[in-house]
């Protein structure tokens, strides 16, 4: 048991992606006061939809699988609450200049109608405020004390803090509080990922709804549309590689969007005909060689999680929260 009980035990969690949401999920139904700080205006993080007036795409994670029971047995409760539903998509592979069938070795999920269901389920009971960006924090008579671009010094002071955001993020909030810990996060390899979203009054005549393209520009094709519940006009997502998406990072939008488009048409994914909308993911992919799960530093009452700390996938992020929750309910 923690020093003090649940219920007297302030705990701030910054980030409500899919790791941040299921450690304070995990925290809060025992009892603990979770305060989670998000700076974007939703929650899911890179399980994110994008919307318009006229059609809806997955921008970031485009499926998840899972492995892990405990993993499974959150998909079971997440397709029970209409959240989320597998994929059985056609999946192609180009490589070597010429496409391939690909064979699936796993089910494939997608959250439905759209890929922040899943996070916003569980973000339901929690206590979350939005477009807060963090970016001081200080620990002072036991207490943890954050600030704010927005707000600025926070009023709450807590017990416990877990930073649920990218390894460099943490790493400029952690400055001087624990070498190790920054370390760890020093260690993390996150690459950027630029992403096209591309909208059809009519849809383009391709035998897949989705592909995985190697040793080319874009790593990645979907049809939006041939997902469970999606509806509206037919749009495909096209991710640059993270390689090119790094070196290219700082590239004008246009540009980006201009050769990614063109490497899609060398393949055979036509989208001149198409509105064209285009997203950079800063720190899309990565994590560090050592998979840790998660990260604690017991005398500060610091965690991290992350799926960059538990293998860069959607399972690893919602296990790293998982996990770092539970190791702070037996401290």
């Amino acid at each position: 048991m923690s020093q003090l009980e649940p219920k007297d035990t302030t705990v701030a969690v910054i980030g409500a992606g899919i790791a941040g949401l299921s450690c304070a999920a995990q925290l809060t139904a025992p009892g603990f006061e979770v305060q989670l700080f998000e700076k974007s205006r939703g929650v899911s993080g890179r399980m994110s939809t994008r919307n318009t007036d006229d059609w809806s795409a997955d921008h970031g994670a485009q499926y998840f699988t899972a492995r892990d029971p405990l993993f499974i047995e959150e998909v079971s409760r997440w397709i029970d609450s209409d959240v989320a539903a597998l994929w059985n998509p056609r999946l192609k592979v180009f490589k070597a200049n010429q496409w391939q069938d690909s064979i699936p070795s796993e089910n494939r999920y997608v959250g439905t109608p759209g890929m922040n269901s899943p996070g916003k389920y569980l973000a339901k009971n929690l206590s979350i405020e939005l477009n807060q960006t963090i970016d001081q924090i200080n620990r002072q008579n036991g207490k943890w004390l954050l600030r704010s671009i927005e707000s600025g010094d926070i009023e709450m002071q807590f017990d416990w803090l877990v930073l649920a955001i990218p390894a460099p993020q943490a790493l400029a909030l952690m400055q001087s509080i624990d070498p190790k810990l920054e370390k760890i996060a020093a260690n993390a390899n996150m690459l950027a990922c630029w992403t096209v979203m591309a909208s059809f009054t009519q849809g383009p005549k391709v035998p897949f709804d989705a592909a995985f393209i190697n040793d080319e520009m874009i790593s990645w094709v979907s049809r939006n549309n041939s997902k469970p519940k999606r509806s509206g006009q037919e749009i495909w997502t096209i991710h640059a590689n993270p390689k090119w998406s790094q070196e290219w990072v700082e590239l004008d939008k246009e540009k980006a969007a201009k050769l990614i488009l063109d490497c899609a048409k060398r393949v055979g994914l036509d989208c001149d005909k198409a509105k064209i909308a285009i997203h950079r993911w800063r720190y899309a992919s990565g994590h560090i060689t050592q998979a840790s799960g998660f990260s604690l530093n017991k005398d500060l009452q610091l965690g991290l999680c992350g799926d960059w700390l538990n293998g860069g996938r959607v399972e690893g992020a919602w296990l790293s929260g998982r996990k770092l929750a539970s190791q702070i309910q037996n401290i």
